[in-house]
């Protein structure tokens, strides 16, 4: 069954606090699917990460414990009460223990676990692709994929002939796959949970042990057979042929297909986007606190010399650094973001977007066409490459959100689509190889740069693409070239903090003293 990304669910979210999304808010799904593996009812869990991949080095402080946790309890991703997650967790009665240890899947963002109370325990295997994204790969033995964008059904069974005969004369769903093992089930894919009369109905059969239902976790669902009109940019071009569309026309031909959701609830969902992503701009220039971070709160700082006319002037530039700073601020002071394409990255397309709009005085409507326009490129790049810093190093997180960003400001300028391709290839062309090497163990630094140099890449590329400076590589080659330098750069500088900067004396002596608690703000670094 093919699963094409969709904006919302892969691209340009999710909402989340937390320093990362795929540690934070992808722990925090896997973990709420591992809570409804167990019927809302845990007790014992025990945690693996393969020393070898980035989890082992980076899952306390860059938030996978903290997203777990809040994930195990049932919260959502943008919970306020995320940070104190452990507190809440020893509360509630479940206890857990982290392990290191040698896994055979080999996938740097692996989560594998085992979930017992007093009447059962059941193992899941889980990665994190990027961007806050999940699959789900392996339960109790059984290889399995499953994103969280389906109401799953296991029906735990010792045959299942007469269960499946059954449901197929009961209900309608969009896929049953019997599973046999050591610990046989049937999975159902489905757009609702099955009816309690219907579970109670199966529960009567002697063969049967147990059912579990698996909610969502992920906004848009998936359904079967679902299509899309474009899944590149060659395409894309090919299918807008004769209609002559605007990128963010475009992006709602593919979202409402992908999603089967009308052209006004796309809009809608982008609004609700847009006003998280101000409303975090506008917190971070007010100034931001929280003790397990590096560095203070500088944007207001900027913001002051700004004003005073101290800096090099450039209105847009300078409104741009001074706003993806107060993103990123928000971010590392456990405020609630939009990761865009994900956290790490979270700064830098709003914070030129929203820079550029500003100065220019565009309104809402027009952050929303540009945010559109944006997404479309994400999807591209999700369906080919990735966003994972683990994967793809930082070119896969910064870099994606700078070229999206460039084709953003295009739209916004009344580009052409053949403009606004042009500036995602030609700013993606400038941030292949970045590596992702944060220094403290911490996603701050070189972080806030990274998303200040995508944004002001974007800014770049965007005024090269509508002067019409010829690109030479097409999008999509430029993306095929993302993955496979990606699959090149060493794993030490893939969000390992193993390697670049990571390494270096004083980012040890830094995360040292962050884990020794006190906090340690460097203004000017």
């Amino acid at each position: 069954m093919s699963n094409y990304p969709s904006i919302f669910n892969d691209v340009i979210g999710p909402v989340m606090r937390g320093p990362s999304s795929s540690h934070c808010a992808a722990s925090l799904r896997i973990a709420r699917i591992c809570r409804d593996l167990m019927g809302e009812t845990l007790k014992d869990i025990l945690i693996e990460f393969d020393p070898n991949g980035s989890l082992a080095t980076t899952h306390k402080s860059q938030g996978s414990d903290m997203g777990l946790f809040g994930g195990f309890l049932g919260w959502e991703a943008y919970d306020e009460r995320l940070p104190e997650a452990e507190k809440h967790l020893a509360t509630a009665g479940i206890q857990y223990t982290i392990q290191i240890c040698e896994l055979d899947e080999k996938h740097p963002n692996t989560y594998q676990i085992t979930l017992s109370n007093n009447k059962e325990s059941r193992k899941l295997i889980a990665i994190s692709t990027g961007g806050g994204m999940i699959e789900v790969i392996n339960i109790d033995g059984n290889p399995v994929s499953f994103a969280g964008d389906y109401f799953e059904t296991l029906i735990y069974c010792t045959e299942a002939d007469p269960i499946i005969q059954y449901l197929r004369s009961t209900i309608t769903c969009d896929e049953m796959i019997f599973h046999p093992g050591k610990i046989s089930f049937i999975e159902i894919k489905s757009q609702n949970s099955l009816s309690e009369i219907i579970c109670n109905e199966i529960m009567q059969m002697h063969t049967v042990t147990a059912i579990k239902q698996i909610k969502p976790v992920l906004p848009v669902k998936a359904r079967k057979n679902g299509t899309v009109p474009f899944i590149t940019c060659a395409e894309m071009l090919e299918y807008n042929k004769g209609k002559n569309k605007a990128l963010w026309e475009l992006a709602i031909d593919y979202e409402s297909m992908r999603g089967n959701i009308s052209r006004d609830e796309v809009m809608d969902k982008m609004k609700a986007i847009i006003q998280i992503m101000g409303k975090a701009i506008e917190t971070g220039l007010k100034g931001t606190e929280y003790k397990d971070r590096i560095l203070g709160s500088q944007s207001p700082l900027f913001k002051k010399k700004s004003e005073s006319n101290e800096l090099i002037y450039g209105e847009v530039l300078n409104t741009t650094i001074m706003y993806v700073t107060a993103i990123m601020e928000v971010k590392s002071a456990m405020g609630v973001i939009v990761a865009a394409p994900t956290a790490g990255s979270c700064g830098g397309l709003p914070g030129v977007v929203f820079a550029t709009a500003h100065c220019i005085h565009a309104g809402e409507e027009a952050i929303i066409k540009a945010m559109l326009s944006a997404g479309l490129i994400g999807v591209f790049i999700a369906a080919h490459a990735t966003f994972a810093a683990e994967v793809g190093g930082c070119m896969a997180e910064t870099g994606s959100g700078g070229g999206m960003a460039a084709a953003a400001l295009v739209e916004m300028n009344g580009g052409s689509v053949d403009q606004s391709i042009a500036a995602a290839s030609l700013a993606l062309q400038n941030s292949l190889g970045i590596i992702c090497d944060p220094i403290g163990n911490r996603v701050e630094a070189p972080c806030l740069g990274r998303n200040v140099m995508a944004a002001t890449n974007a800014i770049a590329c965007a005024n090269m693409a509508l002067a019409d400076y010829e690109k030479l590589i097409p999008l999509d080659e430029v993306i095929e070239t993302m993955k496979a330098v990606g699959d090149q750069i060493h794993h030490t500088l893939r969000c390992t903090n193993l390697g670049g900067l990571s390494v270096t004396n004083t980012a040890k002596k830094i995360e040292a003293m962050l884990e020794a608690n006190p906090p340690v703000f460097f203004k000017n670094c």
